[in-house]
């Protein structure tokens, strides 16, 4: 399929800097995923708008504050740049984490790239942390490996200092407000590079609420990576290389999932985080011919769901709006047909609805 069939036209206006003054006062689009039918509705009448059966899966992933700034210490004496009286290159470095590898390793975006070769040193704050270039990759990414410099671990010295990754479309600085808002209210697990913006929206009250109606809650983690906002390059989506991001389902997690389809009940994602995470579980258990079923444990999710994708488990969905020609808009293309879906964004431009992370969302039943 072409890219340029995912795509639609947006004003700059509509993609919402920040967020709204209460998390569950979003609109929230109702699309009908058999016929096409949509109307508009607000986030806080979804308990009212649940059968009381359904299982809401949510992931529980929480934002590290992805963006450092440091400065280069250097490694190479003869190199051009180099302090002729320290043998140290100097100048500042922003590093945007991207995927933790394994313990301190992480996978990173560095700017300025092209300056800082493999076995460069970085500094960041005041002598609290430390990394070590030791790799270079595709599309410019590095593998750095960190070091603390004083009591405290590398976990706490990056929350400590780091920044909170807004997403390139909101045009402005990471706020003080943003450390709060750019979590959602179940946030646990430390790793993200990104929020599951579909769960922006809940307030304890609005879970509470659902929990009321009778349905079910579930949390499973996602951490979202660099990938969610990387562009499509290729002009089909045949081409483009999927990013992977790991997951982790708990044992209480997949026997509830498993449960609810089991027992004909609806499985309601919460965002397009969950819907991969599930979707991915699956697959991998039916290639080893365990069955239609989500199994318990981590992987990395490497499906890349696209119109035509049969779902598993997977029967409602909310999300928010998302990118033009992107594969989040695929996924969703996916899920409710590419016709009903541009067709309810094209509505949901015209009234105004607010785009992106910050933004309004849409149910799909």
């Amino acid at each position: 399929m072409r890219v340029t069939d995912f795509d639609f036209s947006l004003s700059p206006d509509l993609i919402a800097q920040r967020p709204l003054g209460r998390r569950d006062h979003s609109r929230m689009l109702l699309l009908n995923r058999s016929t096409g039918d949509h109307q508009d509705g607000t986030f806080l009448e979804l308990p009212q708008l649940l059968s009381g059966d359904e299982l809401l899966v949510l992931n529980n992933a929480r934002v590290l504050p992805a963006r450092l700034f440091g400065r280069r210490i250097g490694v190479f004496a003869q190199h051009p740049l180099a302090n002729t009286a320290t043998g140290h290159l100097s100048g500042e470095v922003e590093v945007f984490l991207t995927r933790c590898i394994e313990a301190d390793d992480w996978e990173a975006l560095v700017r300025p790239g092209r300056k800082l070769p493999v076995g460069e040193h970085i500094i960041f704050g005041k002598d609290q942390l430390e990394a070590e270039i030791l790799t270079r990759g595709e599309l410019g990414l590095r593998t750095l490996r960190f070091t603390s410099k004083n009591q405290r671990t590398v976990t706490e010295n990056i929350q400590d200092l780091g920044h909170v990754p807004l997403p390139p479309y909101i045009d402005r600085p990471d706020e003080t407000s943003d450390c709060e808002r750019y979590q959602t209210v179940f946030a646990q697990v430390p790793g993200a590079v990104a929020a599951p913006t579909a769960g922006l929206h809940f307030t304890p009250e609005i879970l509470q609420a659902i929990r009321a109606t009778g349905c079910e809650l579930c949390e499973i983690t996602l951490h979202v990576g660099l990938g969610t906002f990387q562009p499509v390059h290729t002009e089909t989506l045949e081409e483009h290389k999927i990013h992977s991001e790991s997951y982790e389902i708990s044992e209480d997690a997949a026997a509830k999932i498993n449960h609810a389809k089991k027992s004909d009940r609806p499985v309601l994602a919460v965002g397009t985080t969950v819907v991969r995470a599930l979707e991915d579980s699956v697959v991998r258990s039916q290639a080893l011919q365990n069955g239609n079923k989500v199994t318990a444990g981590k992987a990395e999710a490497n499906i890349f769901i696209t119109p035509g994708y049969s779902f598993r488990i997977v029967d409602r969905l909310l999300t928010n709006f998302h990118l033009p020609k992107s594969t989040l808009l695929a996924l969703v293309c996916a899920f409710a047909g590419r016709e009903y879906t541009l067709a309810a964004y094209q509505y949901a431009v015209e009234q105004r609805y607010r785009f992106y992370s910050y933004g309004d969302c849409m149910l799909i039943r």
